[in-house]
């Protein structure tokens, strides 16, 4: 699939459920849904729901706006500032001074994963994201 064709596969809502395992042992699990609406040639997706650690539990909600090349997905920040380009299973994002080294399968499309694996002195974590069409 394209990255224009995988963009536009996103359109529409999907179930989101995302385990975060601290390297200090602690976990979190965000389950909600993301919805991808159009804006202008881009899709913006508007992650809300409910994120829990330990006993306590709060609404969480994240945007991201994607665009796609002709060889990448581009994935920004609301504000339209670059987060990280997808042009294999891999992407990449410096957060100086953390990292964040992003892996996507799409392989059971239209059930599809990505895992986060983010290291530096402020953070060090790893999740993994499953979606699923609703």
């Amino acid at each position: 699939m394209t990255p224009p064709e995988r963009l536009a596969g996103l359109l529409g809502t999907w179930r989101t459920l995302r385990v975060i395992r601290h390297a200090d042992g602690t976990r979190a699990r965000f389950e909600g849904e993301s919805r991808w609406v159009p804006e202008g040639a881009a899709l913006r997706c508007l992650e809300t729901g409910r994120l829990t650690q330990g006993r306590q539990g709060f609404e969480a909600r994240r945007e991201t706006l994607w665009r796609a090349t002709p060889k990448t997905l581009e994935v920004a920040f609301a504000d339209g500032r670059p987060f990280h380009s997808i042009a294999g299973p891999s992407a990449h994002h410096d957060c100086a001074p953390d990292t964040y080294v992003l892996t996507y399968d799409w392989g059971n499309w239209p059930r599809w994963s990505v895992r986060w694996r983010v290291t530096g002195p402020r953070k060090d974590y790893r999740a993994l994201t499953r979606y699923r069409r609703l």
